[in-house]
């Protein structure tokens, strides 16, 4: 039974409340819904803020972090009174500051495969901000596993992604990006940067699209990649569709439990890592490398821009197919020296790891 709004919910929700996609009823199915928050960093940071702001009824929040000071040029949950504090101690108090009304759990825990499927089966909806590579697909995977939307954001730079993957209704995050990158391949934010006002448009995305499937409106970003490229201010989208031969989502799984992911993924997470760490890195696609390569989406990382590669017939087909819409393996990487989105030779982005 849908939870009853008080006389002061309703006047903090008033503008949601006059909007025929939402009304009380919309209004009430936030107040019982729950979303985690993988992450409370740059990406978390302005999800955490517009979900408390709309309502969700209960915020979980995992992280082991503490701020720093770099962290508040674009982690806008925290401020310079919480420099050496945890993270989950600053969002707490801001988040309850900002909405009263709003229950907020955190989880002070690296998430592992021994409590990923415990922590994760208390809430509808999952929101990865993630900074590394083994928490990433150990997210997809546990969400795959218990039928929960994983609502995917990441950044790098000037440039993001965001897509929903929604188990039995689209692709995973394994169908999008088989493999993990080489170690050593990728940058962190340390060394690539990020405009800070970045994670707020990605973050902001991952918020409305856990609105959406909590009020169960609008289209999901299911079996889509929306790409943004703050420098060009502009969007583009790929069509994902689910792999046949995905160890997890695909026909034939072999995937049916949690795995080591430190070992899948040969990296661990760098002293300096934070939400924003790396781009997914690697370096060919199934279409410009030999037979015996892996067939991932490749590209070198952080610039991902080697300067005298060139385009396969793939490639080139890929751009005139974008209007139709693309499979994962015609995806493969264009390395033609522009910038990951710039027109006019759109290129596919390596995947950000926030």
């Amino acid at each position: 039974m849908s939870a009853e709004l008080t006389r002061e919910e309703i006047a903090r929700y008033s503008r949601h409340l006059i909007m025929p996609e939402v009304t009380i009823a919309g209004q009430r199915r936030l107040k019982d819904g729950s979303v985690l928050l993988v992450g409370a960093g740059g990406l978390g940071s302005p999800a955490a803020l517009y979900l408390a702001a709309a309502g969700v009824g209960r915020i979980g929040i995992l992280d082991f972090d503490v701020v720093d000071e770099s962290n508040l040029q674009r982690q806008v949950l925290h401020d310079t009174n919480w420099i050496g504090k945890p993270k989950l101690e600053s969002a707490r108090s801001r988040l309850t500051a900002l909405n009263p009304h709003v229950a907020i759990e955190t989880h002070a825990t690296a998430l592992d495969s021994g409590n990923a499927l415990r922590i994760l089966a208390n809430y509808d909806v999952v929101v990865d901000g993630t900074d590394n590579f083994e928490t990433r697909y150990l997210t997809n995977d546990a969400c795959y596993l218990l039928k929960k939307s994983n609502v995917y954001g990441s950044i790098f730079r000037f440039e993001g992604q965001a897509s929903v993957f929604w188990p039995d209704r689209g692709p995973c995050y394994r169908c999008l990006y088989p493999e993990p990158p080489p170690p050593g391949l990728v940058p962190s934010c340390a060394e690539g940067g990020v405009l800070g006002i970045l994670p707020c448009v990605v973050g902001g995305i991952q918020a409305t699209e856990a609105l959406k499937i909590l009020l169960g409106i609008g289209e999901p970003l299911v079996g889509r990649l929306l790409l943004y490229d703050a420098l060009a201010m502009s969007f583009d989208e790929l069509k994902l569709r689910r792999d046949p031969k995905c160890p997890l989502c695909g026909e034939n799984p072999t995937i049916h439990e949690l795995q080591d992911y430190v070992a899948f993924c040969g990296i661990g997470r760098g002293e300096d890592a934070d939400d924003e760490s790396a781009f997914h890195g690697p370096s060919s696609c199934r279409h410009c490398t030999p037979p015996h390569s892996s067939g991932s989406l490749r590209e070198p990382a952080g610039a991902g821009r080697a300067s005298g590669a060139t385009r396969c017939a793939a490639s080139q087909a890929l751009i005139a197919a974008m209007s139709s819409g693309v499979r994962r393996d015609a995806t493969c990487a264009m390395q033609s020296g522009a910038s990951l989105f710039r027109r006019p030779t759109f290129q596919l982005p390596i995947c950000p790891a926030t």
